[in-house]
């Protein structure tokens, strides 16, 4: 019996500015068949916006053909390994140019897919006109709008190596087709087998953060920091019946396991029966993860069904100024002159504002760093003792003359505002920067024509249309199971950490907690104390919307979704977290009632 064929794909980014050394890794360690790139962060959208406003040869993610490519074009060449990133950003012909040119230089010969159709600048207006609401909040489409980009899916990516492409380089995609065009082509999967595309979806999610997903991120920090210097990267092993394992390349740093890529599993989902991709509806509730050998991690049972009607469509405006603050303060009453010195400069320029007919600040916010600020409420009473902190001042306005009003005096009241004080950072004014804000909304798949090129010139395509599709799914809150307490004197607090792993993320104005049981049997007791409404209470200090448990049995895991909860979203948002990354450490030290014979056992 002949076989089957094994596909290995090597996640070589996780945002745009990833190590350049991965993709070296990948290909000179990984035997791959394919290196995949993502680089498309919902920030990042947001500057390479920016960046060809000031330039049309801009707007894509340069790191890949400088430095990433370029070193590797002869390596990648011979051993036969097909490229597919999303570096095109708002500027797939750009990328595509800037390849050709490093390639012909290096007397490469590359067959260069692109993928295009995702850019809807051109119709914003019209979209306005047809009442076009924000997503989440139903928020009328603002004025100022400066991009629109709908989430791709990967049969555009599939069609492109289907015609020979050696490389692909898609703009806006969803993170995941990098991983799942590749599968579509290898092994054929069509718009209708949903269980193998929510595979290979899951596949690429793990792989779309780099070595998060082999350690990089662990909560369980000891058992990886020995090969944080020569961290490996993820390969996904990925097999025709939608199977797959996750490995890395053998000799390097990091971990391979149920937990560390169960972290990555868990992380910027909503919930986990619903992940909505524009090919298919994740179920990954179920899926079971299995160690089999050192760094080898087996991955089944991952469902899906039809997707839905629509894309998300990511657009941006520009919405006012910004800048940042930050000075060391030190010595006694540390946090208490931080915090005074802060409320005394914006008061200060609050009323210069009014003098000079500026209005008020859209937003403020001050960080004492060094006084767990990030935990609110649930700080330890010796923060507040610190004798080293920084204070960090972030501040908004809808116009750039009160934002260099701020900045000026910032430093122009050195000598007027507090003691023990010395510059964090680069020394000079803070510098401002123009607020470039999301707005995502949904559109009719029906009115987007991806189209794809080979070496600039138009390929025959059109999109395949799934058989079905479903509607737009509604989040649930899990059930609340049944686990009798033991008797009071039985019964002892422990922190969350000591039963689970955990991470977290943001989607928009909103963040998850993913927390993931060490043992099945320590299960129940975190959903005992863990309730939605203990997990509300506990992120009072940022959550302003509501908490929903959602559960997976598969992995002896539970995701909570916190809405409403980052300021308006990491691209415009002034919290110190704007992307929710420490929501999970801040969780892990919840008091989780256990029976006092478990947590004898605990390490």
């Amino acid at each position: 019996m002949a076989q089957a064929k094994n596909i290995r794909i090597g996640g070589a980014s996780g945002y745009w500015g990833d190590s350049q050394e991965a993709p070296r890794q990948l290909v000179m360690k990984g035997d791959i068949d394919y290196l995949v790139f993502d680089y498309l962060a919902e920030v990042t959208m947001s500057i390479l916006v920016r960046a060809k406003e000031k330039s049309p040869d801009q707007g894509y993610a340069r790191d890949f053909v400088d430095l990433a490519m370029k070193p590797l074009l002869h390596e990648i060449k011979s051993r036969g390994i097909k490229v597919v990133a999303n570096a095109g950003g708002v500027n797939v012909a750009a990328c595509a140019s800037a390849l050709e040119k490093v390639a012909n230089e290096a007397g490469v010969d590359l067959k260069i897919g692109t993928v295009d159709g995702d850019n809807l600048a051109d119709e914003i207006d019209a979209l306005r006109r047809e009442g076009v609401k924000e997503m989440f909040s139903g928020a009328e489409m603002p004025e100022g709008m400066i991009s629109a980009n709908a989430y791709l899916g990967a049969f555009p990516i599939a069609a492109a190596l289907d015609n020979g492409a050696d490389v692909v380089i898609t703009g806006r995609c969803v993170d995941s087709a990098v991983t799942l065009g590749p599968l579509i082509h290898e092994f054929g999967w069509t718009v209708d087998d949903y269980d193998k595309l929510a595979a290979g979806t899951l596949a690429g999610h793990i792989l779309e953060c780099g070595a998060q997903a082999t350690g990089g991120n662990f909560t369980d920090w000891q058992d990886v920091v020995g090969g944080w210097d020569d961290m490996g990267y993820p390969i996904a092993v990925c097999r025709e019946d939608g199977t797959f394992a996750i490995t890395k390349p053998e000799g390097t740093g990091g971990l391979v396991s149920r937990l560390t890529v169960g972290e990555q599993i868990l992380y910027e989902i909503g919930d986990p029966s619903a992940y909505i991709m524009p090919d298919v509806i994740c179920d990954f509730s179920n899926a079971t993860l299995t160690e089999t050998k050192k760094d080898w991690l087996e991955v089944a049972n991952v469902k899906g069904r039809a997707p839905t009607s629509t894309y998300k469509v990511s657009g941006t405006y520009k919405d006012g100024f910004r800048a940042t603050a930050s000075t060391v303060i030190t010595g006694f009453d540390a946090v208490e002159k931080g915090r005074a010195f802060a409320d005394a400069l914006i008061k200060r320029t609050r009323r210069l504002f009014m003098e000079r007919n500026l209005g008020d600040y859209r937003d403020t916010a001050v960080h004492i760093i060094g006084s767990q600020t990030l935990w609110g409420q649930n700080a330890e009473e010796a923060a507040a003792a610190s004798k080293e902190i920084v204070t960090q001042i972030d501040v908004r306005h809808d116009e750039r003359a009160a934002i260099d009003l701020f900045s000026k005096e910032t430093t122009g009241v050195g000598l007027s505002m507090t003691t023990g004080r010395c510059s964090a950072g680069s020394a000079g004014r803070p510098k401002i920067t123009p607020v470039v804000a999301q707005f995502a909304f949904q559109i009719d798949k029906a009115r987007i024509d991806p189209k794809v090129y080979i070496n600039n010139k138009p390929v025959k395509y059109k999109n395949p249309v799934s058989a079905r599709f479903s509607a737009m799914p509604k989040p649930a809150h899990a059930p609340h199971d049944a686990v009798s307490d033991g008797a009071p004197d039985t019964m002892v607090e422990v922190p969350l950490i000591k039963l689970a792993a955990g991470r977290s993320g943001d989607k928009g104005n909103n963040a998850n907690v993913g927390i993931i049981a060490r043992k099945a049997d320590y299960l129940p007791w975190i959903k005992k104390s863990a309730t939605e409404e203990a997990v509300r209470n506990y992120f009072g200090h940022v959550v302003e919307g509501e908490v929903m448990r959602f559960d997976l049995p598969g992995m002896n895991a539970v995701n909570f979704l916190l809405t409403d909860c980052l300021g308006g979203g990491g691209t415009s948002t002034l919290h110190l977290d704007n992307l929710a990354k420490t929501y999970a450490q801040q969780l892990l030290a919840l008091p989780i009632k256990v029976p006092a014979q478990l947590a004898e056992g605990l390490n």
